[in-house]
């Protein structure tokens, strides 16, 4: 068993307080993701873990056992960087073999975990190549590969895949996921890509200025978001708000919101833009005054202002005919809909 629990944890430098008191509990197993925008302190949170960083209080525990006094070395945890961090020198095997060797391992012994590690991530035929021979996410498989070997107790992730091409970083996730599966270890992900986070994740943190806002299954956080900045960050393209005094026009649902609601949120898949016959008949709708509309083959995006400026995305299931200029009628299925109050929490 492999757990992690975060207590009442803290870290600042100097007067700077960059983790603000988190609890966590991490099962066995799970795939958890630190998600938040830059500066939130998700890669400090990460380190702290790790070992890499001190915490000012609180404690971290793993499989039960408090180790804030015990070294980085011997946590039982195995972290892939951002960067590679291969050595150059080295072939495949002996990047991966470098720490099992180090470490006195027998070499029949360091020569079956690479073997079976290579085998897992599909670099087989790459063992004697340097690292300059190999493709960005053949190079991040060798570094994940290195922490495999070590059998350890946490998979640490900081951001692995940031450093790939959008097509590369769409297949690499799809192999962690495979990885995770045939695994079954405790893996912890740190991204500011919430589309990683949302394909990833079993369970998903997120942070904002050291502090956990909320944490759930993607689907627990896209379909029942806390606060506003939570609604906002989880879901691409973001959910939109719409102030209760821009929707006058649609009083029957005005009169169905809650009297503290001072704003509402949408996504954009769950507003509809009306065919001309159908507003006239209608009569009611929110009028968008259209500033670009992208054709992305199986959707449309369509972006726009409202007639009081706030800005709106609309994600439809067709081709619609539209250009910039243009002024359409939307409507919104009610029962997607997210009340917020004032103080930008969900009611």
């Amino acid at each position: 068993m492999s757990t992690l629990q975060l207590k009442s944890l803290t870290k600042s430098f100097g007067d700077v307080h960059v983790i603000k008191g988190v609890d966590l509990d991490v099962a066995h197993g799970q795939f958890v993701v630190f998600v938040g925008p830059s500066g939130c302190g998700k890669s400090t949170l990460l380190r702290m873990i790790a070992g890499l960083e001190t915490a000012s209080t609180g404690e971290i525990k793993i499989d039960n056992a408090v180790v804030n006094d015990i070294s980085a070395a011997q946590r039982g945890c195995a972290m892939v960087f951002q960067s590679y961090a291969l050595y150059p020198h080295m072939t495949v095997y002996d990047n991966m073999a470098f720490g099992l060797e180090n470490a006195g391992m027998a070499k029949d012994a360091v020569r079956k975990k690479v073997t079976e590690a290579a085998a897992l991530l599909r670099l087989d035929s790459l063992l004697e190549r340097k690292p300059t021979q190999l493709s960005g996410g053949q190079r991040q498989r060798v570094a994940i590969g290195r922490a495999i070997v070590r059998e350890p107790k946490l998979f640490l992730f900081d951001e692995p895949l940031s450093n790939l091409d959008a097509e590369l970083r769409v297949s690499m996730r799809a192999e962690l996921r495979d990885l995770h599966a045939r695994l079954g270890s405790t893996m912890i992900y740190v991204t500011h890509d919430q589309v990683e986070a949302m394909t990833l994740a079993d369970k998903i943190v997120v942070l904002r200025a050291g502090k956990i806002e909320q944490i759930g299954t993607p689907k627990e956080l896209y379909e029942r978001p806390i606060n506003t900045f939570v609604a906002g960050f989880i879901g691409s393209p973001r959910m939109n708000f719409i102030p209760r005094s821009a929707l006058q026009a649609m009083p029957v649902l005005v009169s169905q919101l809650p009297n503290s609601a001072t704003s509402v949120g949408i996504r954009p898949e769950h507003l509809r833009v009306l065919a001309a016959s159908e507003a006239a008949e209608l009569g009611v709708g929110l009028l968008l005054t259209i500033a670009q509309a992208e054709y992305m083959g199986a959707t449309s995006l369509l972006q726009g202002t409202l007639a009081d400026g706030t800005k709106i995305e609309v994600m439809q299931q067709h081709a619609v005919p539209v250009t910039r200029g243009d002024v359409v009628t939307l409507v919104m299925d009610a029962s997607k809909l997210h009340s917020f109050n004032a103080n930008e929490q969900r009611i």
